[in-house]
């Protein structure tokens, strides 16, 4: 593997120097770091990551190749990616491709054999910074400059950079990306709209295995073209950047809100309707990035291990008096998940459909479900 000289450069003048297992160039985001130990093609896909280069904590990274149906999205959305050791060979049955060709096809810079561990805990210390990936021709001023023109990810409205162009139907469940033949699809009975804020496949495929005939439409889509469509419920996506940016967004929710169709949203549709809702959001110091957080629900105590991938999170100070909290972080206690009273809507912060992850949590689908039974009955 003949991999050229590579050199990752942060806001605070920190330098690692490694090897270039991407293409040759360089790339400017926001630095944050990931504890996940397994899905990593699951990870760079997910649209969350926009703007951000992933530091993966696990110091092995590509030993099993990509696939086709790890994808959380059509293509990469990670600005670079950092990690300690590149496999020199990958082995799976389900392989299609190595890592490095994966991300040289995909167009994105990435560095090898640096000291993640050490850059974790910068990043711990000091909180996500701005930083660039620099391959092949190294020139550290040019570095400095990419770095100083990027405004980071406050006030930055990334939804609409990778939200879907066009409204389309979803109808593949994990009964056809796992070929679990022995198993039947649900029957289809509930319309659900999702709006594509950043939306992961997994969510789609879980929300079409209970039953739902989905439709995808852009971040910004109007209320009144969703309503025409005469949906069950509406599910609000996870996805990038600054959820204060997204104004067009939360005056849709609002709307929606007034309406009481059943609304579920999570990650950035979490920090949207608490928005809409009269919630604050704040930046947090390092974020959530990984698949062993505990999230305790606040009803019945029980602790759920869960994915987690955001770097905002909704201020629990801040709630009106009909957001009802369900869920906390057992790391920092921060809010995870509220209740909208009088309302069919909530949310929740994490990614309860994993990829990757564990998967404690995805039975928070069907309180979408009853919502929208519910909401059906009521209106007999």
């Amino acid at each position: 593997m003949n991999n050229s000289e590579a050199i990752l450069l942060l806001e605070d003048g920190s330098t690692f120097r490694g090897q270039s297992i991407g293409i040759k160039g360089s790339s400017v985001g926001e630095v944050v770091f990931n504890t996940s130990m397994t899905g990593y093609q699951e990870i760079i896909t997910d649209p969350s990551y926009d703007s951000q280069i992933i530091t993966f904590t696990n110091p092995h990274i590509g030993n099993t190749g990509v696939n086709l149906e790890d994808m959380e999205s059509l293509k990469i959305h990670a600005s670079g990616i950092i990690i300690r050791d590149i496999g020199v060979s990958s082995n799976s049955w389900r392989k299609t491709d190595t890592l490095p060709n994966y991300l040289k096809n995909n167009g994105i810079i990435a560095i090898s054999g640096i000291d993640t561990r050490k850059l974790t805990k910068v990043l711990r210390t000091t909180g996500s910074q701005n930083g660039c990936i620099m391959a092949g021709e190294i020139d550290l001023d040019s570095a400095k400059e990419q770095i100083k023109n990027f405004n980071g990810l406050d006030g930055k409205d990334l939804a609409k950079k990778v939200t879907t162009n066009e409204v389309y139907p979803w109808k593949e469940g994990l009964v056809d990306i796992y070929h679990r033949h022995d198993q039947k699809k649900t029957e289809i009975s509930f319309k659900v709209v999702a709006y594509d804020f950043g939306i992961k496949h997994n969510i789609l495929r879980i929300l079409e295995g209970y039953g739902c005939e989905l439709t995808i439409v852009p971040a910004d889509y109007s209320v009144d073209k969703v309503l025409n469509m005469k949906p069950d419920g509406v599910f609000l996506s996870n996805g990038p950047g600054d959820p204060k940016a997204c104004d067009y967004a939360i005056d849709n929710i609002s709307q929606l809100l007034s309406k009481k169709i059943p609304l579920f949203g999570i990650c950035l549709g979490f920090q949207l309707l608490a928005l809409a809702s009269g919630a604050k959001t704040v930046k947090m110091k390092f974020g959530h990035h990984g698949a062993n957080h505990p999230v305790m629900n606040l009803v019945n105590r029980k602790v759920f291990i869960t994915s987690q991938n955001h770097g905002f999170m909704v201020d629990e100070k801040t709630l009106p008096d009909n957001l009802k909290p369900t869920h906390t972080s057992l790391f920092d206690n921060s809010l995870q998940g509220f209740d909208i009273k009088g309302n069919y809507a909530f949310g929740f912060q994490g990614h309860p459909e994993a990829s990757p992850g564990p998967q404690d949590i995805n039975s928070i689908f069907e309180k979408f479900i009853l919502h929208m039974t519910e909401k059906r009955n009521a209106s007999k």
